[in-house]
């Protein structure tokens, strides 16, 4: 309570209040590659981030290239437009860890947050989704006033 975010941006220290956010070396490494102009505070006394500079290192950590991009790799934007990201790092740790559970992806134990997110996000992404019928299933729900478990119910009667 009432620390500041541990970083400096071209110079000088954040004055923006710290949130529940680290900075990692894994983190600093990365946007580094990436060519971003923030550093952590030798005199800081944490790594906790602002949400300001979390968002900005989230949102150039999901600029990566999809796999199997149609894209012939010209001067145009890596993040696909019409591709939405989820934000994962929303979710609760126990939440990505059910969602490993179900899918049965396999990873070593003790994982932190960061690392099932990525995992999750890899997968999330290589799931190929019928938009036609999802949007018709959804409107159909929302019609009905149904749920998933309601349709279970109804089609084993």
């Amino acid at each position: 309570p009432g620390q500041l975010c541990c970083l400096r941006e071209d110079g000088e220290r954040c004055g923006r209040a710290a949130g529940n956010a680290s900075f990692s070396k894994r983190i600093q490494k990365s946007i580094s590659q990436k060519k971003v102009k923030i550093e952590l505070d030798k005199s800081a006394r944490h790594l906790y981030i602002c949400d300001y500079h979390k968002n900005l290192i989230q949102s150039v950590r999901n600029r990566r290239k999809r796999k199997g991009s149609d894209d012939d790799g010209g001067d145009s934007p890596v993040q696909d437009i019409d591709t939405p990201e989820v934000d994962l790092y929303q979710l609760q740790v126990n939440t990505l860890r059910r969602y490993k559970r179900h899918f049965k992806l396999s990873t070593r134990p003790g994982l932190n947050k960061a690392q099932l997110v990525e995992i999750v996000g890899c997968h999330f992404r290589s799931i190929p989704v019928n938009e036609k019928d999802t949007l018709t299933y959804f409107i159909y729900s929302v019609k009905n006033d149904k749920n998933k478990s309601d349709l279970k119910v109804d089609s084993s009667v």
